[in-house]
């Protein structure tokens, strides 16, 4: 047992801890359940500690009484309403458990509009610390560093690193040490015979299977232990991780199988593929003569598994990464180089044929780590708690400034795909619809398709709802065949009886087509789309160089960069980015003046598109020159299309603006709504600049009413939007190109909105 210390006395009402919570299968769960566990126990009572829980299915999880309130982790929204729900029930204080992949949004952004909206004191631990984080990731660890009181790292070695790489105040950082049961010192035999491994010497490695774990390194050690120790016998328990498994089935612990029964090691490595409780781990745990951990990346700052086997007193034999060279230190274990399968197996014959070293190991190790046990833990949290309390009192902080994203995040509606998926049959997305009712006599067409793919695509990487997949590869085969391999062009338009009514498009088509195919590239919802969605890229990019129309450009331009996003060590798409954007800032050249900015004498549907492109590849090529006239045509864009009242009023489609003064003020199309928020989401992203966010959400309430006519343009009964703004009213026909036009907008302001919390001010 740990020695005794004086104990602080803590006056707490309520703590509240986010993370995600047994019987979800994952070790964040596992670590939220026992450390909310733990210090209830201190506290005296159940009640005071409660759980917000992240949920990735939907339903949820058959949680216990003690979670009061579950999230889903792609509803930017339910974080929100979390944080009221919290606020209502006042905690003392706010424990996060923290790691990128458990929230919703890029990198888990969301999790900070939760943060930003609490007044409560919060404490931060943090499960994930990477030596080269991307800008977005080091962004959040700093953003959860400002709206923390302290942020606890779980090894020395992650203090270090929150200073040197982070920038993290080294004032508001705590070290608590991972918990871990408090078992004894047991004789491995004690525990064998439950597990029908009797009389043999077991090695162990558990937790849920994962292609990074480097299980097979072990499994390919395991004939050169064998033939020193015929008895020995590998333990593998674990099921298969949920996302493993959502993404790719048992494929890849059959392909474990696979490889011992190619080795003939049937007999000496077993499969206990299940998620057991604590106490059935702790006597698999005792049962072990060595433990192994053969993890591939040096990356990993704390590990569960790894807590859990050196607290009970295990020789363990581990790769270098971070939490094991730390934890195994001063011959606490073993460390052996990463994918060495040799050194991994000498390294546990030479401990398995030395009992004295063995044992003396397993000594060290379990001394070092009584402080770890979870009654330990939990009193140095209470101790932090009340630290961070006596912190607040001192120095009250306001409440984050969100300006007004809350309540925008509270009203965007929720993504309703019903119309897409009534006007998507087994060809592709149709055209047109009479009222709500698909439209057959029009067909369909490859522009909206591509819109489809796009949009599809985008909402798959902010919701992970895999029911969208087989619409995404519907869009995707319908380009496909809509590609003419003799021309290198797509057609456009096909009857409903499934004919090409023409063999070449335009070349605005075959951009949107790219911009599609970019965008699926980037979003990724399986490889296999990735490799289509690129290999038709490739093959449609080199036509547009010999393109005219500036549309044409700017759409290929926008999709090339997502594309980039993912291979961007493409050297000819590198080119082309640079030759497309430095044709479309020549029109500008040629064509403006002082009284007239514009590259054209009109101002035609679609127009953003163009301050988009330059806007995006000024900012990645970097060319200043294409930034500042991107920025500025898309603010001249937007004065032209502000009414008196403030309002977005749309330049209509019949007869645009001209260089005469001339303005049409009807038809009002939502793509050009759509072309304005898309262009200054990539404005905000720029600059950081929050005026922009702010137009992005002015264009948005256009759909919903605020706009000449107040009358909203989106259908909620439908989920669909209407083909136009006219005079007398809307057009209440609700065709594809408006729909998708509605839901990219509402798709890209979820995306920028959690974008702005990554943005320094």
């Amino acid at each position: 047992m740990a020695k005794a210390r004086k104990r602080r006395t803590h006056r707490l009402n309520c703590v509240a801890v986010i993370g995600n919570y047994l019987p979800r299968k994952c070790g964040i769960a596992t670590f939220t359940t026992d450390i909310s566990e733990a210090i209830s126990l201190e506290m005296r009572r159940q009640e005071q500690v409660m759980n917000v829980a992240m949920d990735d299915i939907e339903g949820g999880y058959d949680y216990p009484a003690r979670v009061k309130f579950q999230v889903r982790d792609k509803v930017q929204a339910d974080y929100l309403r979390a944080a009221d729900f919290l606020e209502i029930n006042q905690p003392d204080v706010v424990i996060l458990q923290h790691e990128y992949g458990i929230y919703g949004g890029s990198s888990g952004a969301y999790i900070l509009h939760l943060l930003q909206a609490l007044r409560t004191p919060i404490i931060t631990t943090l499960h994930t610390i990477l030596a080269d984080p991307s800008d977005e990731q080091r962004t959040i660890i700093q953003e959860l560093g400002q709206y923390s009181e302290r942020l606890v790292a779980m090894s020395h070695l992650g203090v270090e690193m929150l200073v040197d790489i982070y920038g993290v105040d080294r004032s508001r950082i705590a070290y608590i040490p991972h918990g871990i049961p408090d078992v004894p010192f047991v004789d491995p035999s004690f525990y064998k015979d439950q597990f029908n491994v009797e009389g043999r010497k077991v090695l162990l490695t558990f937790g849920l299977l994962s292609p990074g774990k480097g299980i097979e390194i072990m499994i390919d050690a395991m004939p050169e232990i064998v033939r020193h120790h015929p008895d020995a016998v590998y333990v593998i328990l674990g099921a298969t991780h949920p996302h493993i498994m959502k993404v790719t089935g048992d494929a890849y612990l059959r392909g474990l199988q696979q490889r011992v029964a190619k080795l003939g090691m049937e007999e000496h490595v077993l499969f206990h593929s299940q998620f057991v409780s604590l106490e059935v781990l702790c006597q698999y745990i005792g049962a072990a003569d060595v433990y192994v951990t053969p993890y591939l990346s040096s990356e990993q700052i704390v590990s569960g598994t790894l807590a859990y086997t050196a607290g009970a007193g295990k020789a363990v034999v581990s790769t270098p990464y971070k939490y094991a060279v730390e934890l195994l230190a001063e011959e606490r274990g073993r460390l052996v180089p990463f994918g060495d399968s040799a050194a991994m197996a000498a390294t546990i014959c030479e401990l398995l044929s030395d009992d004295l070293q063995r044992n003396a190991m397993r000594k060290r190790v379990y001394q070092h780590c009584r402080p770890m046990i979870w009654e330990e833990v939990a009193h140095s949290y209470l101790d932090l708690i009340e630290e961070a309390r006596q912190h607040r009192a001192a120095t009250p902080a306001p409440r984050h400034g969100l300006e007004r994203i809350p309540k925008v995040l509270d009203e965007l509606p929720e993504p309703d795909l019903s119309h897409i998926r009534l006007l998507t049959d087994d060809t592709g997305i149709l055209q047109h619809a009479t009222y709500a009712t698909p439209n057959r006599l029009y067909g369909y067409s490859t522009y909206n398709n591509a819109r489809a793919l796009l949009a599809l695509s985008m909402y798959y990487a902010l919701q992970e709802d895999e029911s969208v997949i087989p619409l995404i590869q519907r869009y995707l085969a319908f380009l496909c065949h809509a590609f003419n391999p003799e021309h290198r062009r797509f057609r456009d338009f096909m009857s409903y009886d499934r004919r090409w009514l023409e063999e070449i498009g335009s070349e605005d088509v075959h951009g949107r087509a790219l911009y599609g195919l970019g965008v699926a590239v980037k979003c990724e919802p399986t490889h296999t789309i990735r490799d289509m969605a690129a290999r038709l890229f490739i093959d449609a990019i080199d036509v547009v160089e010999d393109f005219v129309s500036p549309h044409a450009l700017a759409y290929a331009l926008i999709g090339l960069h997502s594309y980039l996003r993912i291979y961007g060590g493409d050297a000819n798409v590198r080119r082309l980015r640079i030759v497309f954007a430095e044709r479309i800032l020549r029109l500008f050249e040629n064509n403006a003046d002082a009284e007239w900015p514009w590259y054209e004498d009109v101002v035609t549907t679609h127009s953003a598109k163009i301050p988009h492109a330059l806007i995006l590849a000024g900012r990645w090529i970097p060319a200043d020159n294409m930034l500042e006239v991107g920025l500025k045509r898309l603010d001249w864009l937007l004065r032209h299309q502000t009414a008196p009242a403030g309002h977005l009023t749309v330049i209509g489609n019949m007869g645009g603006l001209t260089r005469h003064g001339d303005r049409a003020s009807f038809d009002q199309l939502p793509s050009d709504v759509l072309g304005l928020i898309e262009a200054c989401a990539e404005a905000f992203r720029a600059t950081g600049d929050n005026r922009w966010l702010e137009e992005c959400r002015r264009c948005l309430a256009w759909f919903l009413g605020r706009n000449d006519l107040n009358v909203p343009m989106y259908d909620f009964a439908t989920g669909a939007c209407n083909d136009c703004l006219q005079p007398h009213g809307t057009n209440a026909n609700q065709g594809a190109e408006a729909t998708l036009s509605w839901l990219n907008s509402l798709l890209m302001m979820y995306e920028v909105v959690a974008e702005k919390v990554l943005v320094r001010k």
